[in-house]
This record gives C-alpha cells, sequence and structure tokens, in this order.
C-alpha cells in the first residue's frame, strides 16, 4: 500500500497510516486529565498530533523513535494542520520501507564530501593539517559524518543534513576570513569540521530521531573532545612529535563553547576569537535554515506569515498575498 505523505494532508481528511515517532509527551489540561501529546514524522516533514484521555500506562507501549499506526482526523488549527487521534499503535520496523521515514538532503553528498576535503586540506599548519588528515582518512567515521543529521528537528534534520551544515559553515569562513585578521583561519576551519563531530555518535544512526544511550547521558559536546583526544593522540603516534598544547586547548574550547552561552547547554562560554566566529557562524547557519525551511514546507499559501514557531519565537513573513480575484457576477437580467 502506498504511504500517504504528511506534505499531502489536508485539512477535515480520515487517516489511518503508519509513521516515525518523533517526540512523545503526557500531559495534563485543566481539568488534569492527561492526554498524549506526540509528533508523527516521515520524509517530508512533521505533524503533531493529539490523543484525548489517555493514561500512562496506554503511552508506554510506544517510545520515540517507533514506528507507530495512528487513526484519526486532520485539522486546521492555529493556522496549522494536526492530528486528533483516536488510536496509536506501535508496530514493528520489519516490514517498513525506511525510505517513506528517513528524509535526505537534496544536495549531492558526494559533492560536499569532496568539497569540505579540498577546503580542509588548505590548512597550512603542520600538526594541525596531520589532525585533520586522522579524521578524514577514517573510512567508518567518514561514512557516518556524511549520512548523519545535524539534529533531530530544529536545523539540517536529514540524512547528510551534517556534512550540508559544516561545509556550509567551512564555505562561510573562506568568504570572511580576510575581513578578520586576528582569527586564526586554520583554527576556525578545524573547529567548523570538528564542533558537532559527537553527533555521529549521538544520534541513532538506524533512527535519526532518536538518541543513543551515549548521546542522551553525555551528548555530543563531550564525545566530540573524547574523540578529538583520540585522534590527537594518533596524529602523535603518526609524527612522533607531541601536538601543540596551545593548539589542543583551543580546539577543546571551541567544541565545548560552541553553543555561546549557558542556557543553551555551552559548558564555557566563548573565550578566544574562533570560539566565538564559530558560534555566530553556526548560529548563522542553523537559524537561516530554520527559517527558510518553515517558510518553505508551510502548507497554508495564501497565509502571509507562517504559523507560530515556539523555539524562534515568533512567525515568519513569507510575502504579501494577492487576494485570490473575484468571481464575476452575472448581471441581473432587466424586464422588457
Amino acid at each position: 500500500m502506498t504511504h500517504r505523505f504528511i506534505n499531502t494532508l489536508a485539512d477535515g481528511e480520515q487517516l489511518e497510516e503508519v509513521f516515525l515517532l518523533g517526540d512523545k509527551q503526557l500531559r495534563a489540561n485543566r481539568n488534569a486529565e492527561t492526554y498524549l501529546l506526540v509528533d508523527l514524522r516521515d520524509r517530508t516533514g512533521t505533524i503533531s498530533a493529539r490523543m484525548w484521555n489517555v493514561n500512562e500506562s496506554q503511552c508506554m507501549r510506544f517510545n520515540t523513535g517507533d514506528f507507530v499506526r495512528v487513526k484519526g482526523k486532520v485539522q486546521l488549527y492555529q493556522g496549522s494542520l494536526q492530528m486528533i487521534l483516536n488510536q496509536i499503535h506501535y508496530v514493528p520496523v520489519d516490514g517498513q520501507d525506511l525510505a517513506d521515514f528517513i528524509r535526505q538532503s537534496e544536495r549531492d553528498l558526494s559533492h560536499l564530501e569532496t568539497r569540505l576535503r579540498q577546503i580542509l586540506m588548505e590548512i597550512a599548519e603542520g600538526p594541525l593539517r596531520s589532525l585533520m588528515e586522522c579524521f578524514l582518512d577514517d573510512e567508518a567515521l567518514m561514512q557516518k559524518f556524511a549520512a548523519s543529521p545535524a539534529g533531530t528537528k530544529a536545523h539540517h534534520a536529514y540524512a547528510g543534513g551534517l556534512l550540508e551544515h559544516v561545509t556550509n559553515m567551512a564555505e562561510v569562513v573562506l568568504r570572511v576570513a580576510d575581513l578578520f585578521p586576528g582569527v586564526n583561519r586554520d583554527l576556525l576551519l578545524a573547529g567548523v569540521f570538528l564542533h558537532d563531530i559527537g553527533k555521529t555518535r549521538e544520534l541513532n544512526p538506524e533512527n535519526m530521531a532518536a538518541y543513543t544511550e551515549e548521546g542522551q547521558l553525555i551528548g555530543h559536546l563531550v564525545i566530540g573532545v573524547e574523540m578529538l583526544n583520540d585522534k590527537i593522540a594518533e596524529t602523535v603516534r603518526l609524527l612522533d612529535q607531541p601536538f601543540p598544547e596551545e593548539t589542543a586547548l583551543r580546539l577543546k574550547h571551541m567544541l565545548l563553547s560552541h553553543h555561546g552561552l549557558y542556557e543553551f547547554g555551552s559548558p564555557r562560554l566563548p573565550m578566544t576569537p574562533e570560539a566565538i566566529a564559530l558560534h555566530y557562524i553556526d548560529n548563522l547557519d542553523a537559524k537561516l535554515h530554520e527559517f527558510v525551511r518553515d517558510i518553505t514546507d508551510d502548507p497554508n499559501p495564501q497565509a502571509s506569515f507562517t504559523p507560530f514557531n515556539a523555539r524562534l519565537d515568533r512567525k515568519l513573513f513569507k510575502g504579501l498575498r494577492t487576494p485570490a480575484p473575484a468571481k464575476p457576477v452575472d448581471p441581473v437580467p432587466t424586464g422588457p
């Protein structure tokens, strides 16, 4: 049976279909009655769904990252489509066509990987370039890097998204580096490449809506520093000489501070020119991607604004919409 994709759903439609469960929350309304709030996903997007009068034991039968069969009605609510469910059941992954559920980058990934390697090989400094080569020569790691998303929902949340995000950032560095002579371009390029390297272990490669146990417990910032330490040790063995202590410190600091603020998960605030540059270039690419995606994916072509985005705390302006022309009215016949 052909899968019914999220981007084809319409207001008022009754639907029974299998989706990937992206998020699950059990909430209480004003009367202390519990209801289920979930995100349902396929390769074309995400739709929020609610099911009323649900208890905790019912919710324990499926988890984030599972496939679920849902039955309910699609409705338009505050400018966005959502589903009101009357059934939701776990279904095994066997028999599901994963291509229906895993969103892919629209860019040519082989071209992006070639371009990223080319940029990193422009790094002139000996030990830092050798460190980059240790990462790039790790075929298993680079396969994961090229296939990983950059996140589960916020930006570049699809297979190949991490490679796309990092390559975009590296291209920005090349374009602005001459404007900021106080920034070490080579160090910044290395930081761009490594800042999210831990996501290759943080996110579940078989289900990009879910985290690994290591990802949940440790997170990609600390995982990234662990991976960096391992490759520095490998570089030392290959070169048969110590790796520059300050370079290692500056790289680790960039990885740990690139979220920019404590409330965004950074254990340290950026304290070097390269670290603050990395934070803003990362944020620029992520936010622009999120803006363009929300505008492009908005299912209501007649609205000048997208629905409210809670993450961004705003609606987005899509442009003025010209009202549809009024239908001509037949003239009222007059008497003889």
